[in-house]
């Protein structure tokens, strides 16, 4: 009897222990699933198996051999359409943190007063319509490998060359700055002759804790939102930090879109920092 109780507790010793083994390899399992399938794809912020992106580092911890997802920000970057009339998608997650501060630091330092378009002349004149400080990128500047990067994501996410678009204009908008509705295609020759007309424009945001400021379509919905403390008919996007709006200002046909008019609301309290990117039809020389 005695003999058969320990063959038994035997047993069950032995059943409890391959039950924790096994455990143990399924818990492993599920953990290399998942940052392989991006619980935490591609940090941006851990510097093991890293690359040098300007004065920061990217990680290759995840798909270490494939660079196109560490700069597509692949499986992390979240696309939600908010309107068809206009076209108008709101890419979350669009830039990592440093990405967003790395931005604000090339701009910090060479910030001046915002201008427009002069319809007339196709130059930059400054205006009570915008009332933002801001910066464009030098062409020196875009060989950066980190800048490389954010061109190479947006031309993928908007089907447009890289060789299409402008350079980045970085805007900072302090407390009463904004900017009234307005489109982005030109409304004069002159700044057609090089590229052509703007097909698209993405605008990525670079700061937290921002009161208003959000970016106003007044033409995209029926409903109301709120911008700058007001409510007012059209769609709202809030200014969130890594995330992006990329709209179209021509439509299907080919043709301007009136529809595409948009504005920047009233900062009411701290900083909105943005950067913006349009995109034209042909190469720009």
């Amino acid at each position: 009897m005695a003999a058969a109780m320990r063959i038994v507790l035997g047993l069950l010793t032995f059943v409890t222990i391959g039950m924790i083994i096994g455990a143990l390899f399924q818990l492993a399992l599920i953990r290399r699933l998942e940052d392989s399938y991006g619980t935490e794809f591609p940090s941006f912020t851990r510097l093991h198996k890293t690359r040098n992106f300007g004065n920061l580092q990217l990680s290759r911890g995840y798909w270490p051999n494939d660079k196109e997802a560490e700069t597509l920000r692949i499986g992390y970057i979240k696309p939600e359409i908010i309107s068809w009339s206009p076209r108008i998608i709101v890419l979350h997650n669009f830039l990592s943190t440093e990405e967003c501060d790395y931005l604000r630091a090339i701009a910090k330092p060479r910030l001046q007063i915002s201008t427009v378009v002069d319809a007339k002349t196709g130059k930059g004149i400054k205006s009570d319509v915008r009332t933002s400080s801001g910066m464009f990128l030098s062409p020196e500047e875009r060989k950066y490998p980190m800048i490389q990067a954010i061109e190479k994501r947006i031309s993928v996410y908007s089907q447009v060359p890289v060789e299409n678009g402008e350079l980045i204009q970085v805007l900072r908008y302090e407390k009463n700055q904004f900017y009234r509705p307005h489109h982005d295609y030109f409304s004069d020759t002159f700044n057609l002759k090089r590229g052509g007309q703007r097909v698209a424009t993405i605008l990525m945001y670079l700061s937290d804790n921002v009161e208003g400021g959000e970016t106003y379509f007044p033409r995209a919905s029926s409903g109301e939102c709120s911008c700058g403390g007001r409510m007012v008919k059209g769609l709202c996007v809030k200014p969130l930090k890594g995330d992006a709006v990329l709209f179209w200002s021509m439509g299907l046909d080919g043709q301007s879109d009136p529809d595409s008019i948009h504005g920047g609301c009233e900062v009411l309290g701290g900083e909105k920092w943005s950067a913006t990117k349009w995109m034209r039809q042909r190469t720009i020389s």
